[in-house]
């Protein structure tokens, strides 16, 4: 089983709340938690993009750094753990962005991926005058469609000529072409139409764990996900996504995610709620509903698991088991303290990584 950091490339990580750690993004911090979870074994690192935050008193993702080119200097200060940098389709063109892919897979060959991003906040792009209308949420996922086939074009070949009905590009060239070959891409569809999308054209597809202590109870969006794979005859894995506030006690763990949510930063949620509710086409399931359900809205309602290490492992360990997972990505309240701990702590219980061996495991 595949573990993944989810690192902190906007200030205080996922947690919406004032009793969370405070703290801006940086470079040198991206660094000492990759770095360190290279150390513990984990298997891949993916950063978001973030274009706009939801302000509030702790200005929640109000700082951000550049995924791409936060990528390509973590690439270049580790060795073996994959690194993926997400794309705002919006935003950027994706023959530059496989000119870009193409360029940090120089220097990590083998060890870089793209994350689709289709875009679910108009603030973030009418900034900068790149919201193409809300017509966007219904068509999203056939742009981003044309948009990996771009990319899998220069990739596979070095030419793309296509006369799309978001992208025309007329005999595109891109050379060096990847040194590993394509680059594996990644999504996260929620909805049918996202899953589609990914069972259509990623390899891996990020899929929300759901409440807290329940690592099980995301399994029929699991199950979902493998049905749209086998439908479409590929094989795309799901990663599951969830936040791990571990301790020394389930007491101690618990008492701390009760201060989390007794202090949530209100305005900012009211701001990602008023985001969230612009897509009038979004059905239940999806990432703008699920994100802002109000029972686990303080870190976008992932699937949280909170206790001690050992009530982690165990439940980590039932995620693994659940049939169509391939791979668990994690956040943490504490990133730092939070890395060091899996690995030292939690890693050594776990049956889905006895084989690991890491610093500290």
């Amino acid at each position: 089983m595949d573990f993944g950091v989810f690192i902190p490339i906007g200030n205080n990580g996922w947690l919406i709340s004032e009793a969370a750690p405070q703290y801006k993004p940086s470079f040198a911090l991206n660094k000492e938690i990759v770095q360190k979870a290279e150390a513990v074994g984990f298997d891949f690192a993916l950063s978001m993009i973030k274009f706009r935050g939801f302000g509030g008193k702790t200005e929640f993702w109000d700082h951000n750094l550049e995924s791409f080119t936060l990528m390509a200097g973590l690439a270049a200060v580790t060795e073996k753990i994959k690194l993926y940098a997400s794309t705002g389709i919006l935003a950027l063109p994706p023959a530059l962005v496989a000119r870009m892919a193409s360029t940090i897979d120089s220097i990590a060959p083998g060890r870089f991926g793209i994350n689709i991003v289709s875009g679910w906040a108009p603030a973030e792009y009418t900034q900068m005058g790149l919201w193409p209308g809300d017509d966007h949420f219904s068509n999203r996922y056939d742009r981003a469609t044309e948009y990996v086939q771009v990319i899998r074009d220069l990739q596979d070949t070095g030419v793309s000529t296509r006369d799309g009905e978001f992208y025309q590009m007329d005999d595109c060239r891109l050379s060096p072409q990847p040194e590993g070959g394509t680059v594996p891409i990644v999504a996260a569809g929620q909805s049918a139409r996202g899953m589609k999308f990914a069972a259509d054209h990623a390899d891996y597809n990020f899929v929300l764990g759901s409440g807290v202590n329940t690592p099980s109870a995301f399994e029929p969006t699991v199950s979902a996900m493998v049905a749209a794979a086998e439908e479409s005859g590929r094989d795309v894995g799901a990663l599951a996504l969830f936040m791990v506030i571990a301790d020394e006690t389930d007491e101690a763990a618990q008492v701390k995610w009760d201060d989390y949510n007794k202090n949530v930063d209100v305005d900012a949620l009211s701001f990602m709620v008023e985001q969230t509710e612009t897509d009038k086409t979004a059905t239940e399931g999806s990432t703008a509903k699920t994100i802002s359900l109000p029972e686990g809205a303080v870190n976008l309602n992932m699937g949280t698991i909170v206790g001690s290490y050992e009530t982690c492992a165990g439940m980590l360990d039932e995620v693994a088991a659940i049939k169509g997972v391939k791979g668990i990505m994690l956040v943490f309240d504490d990133f730092v303290a939070g890395v060091e701990n899996f690995g030292s702590r939690i890693q050594p219980l776990l049956a889905c990584r006895k084989d690991v061996v890491g610093v500290g495991s």
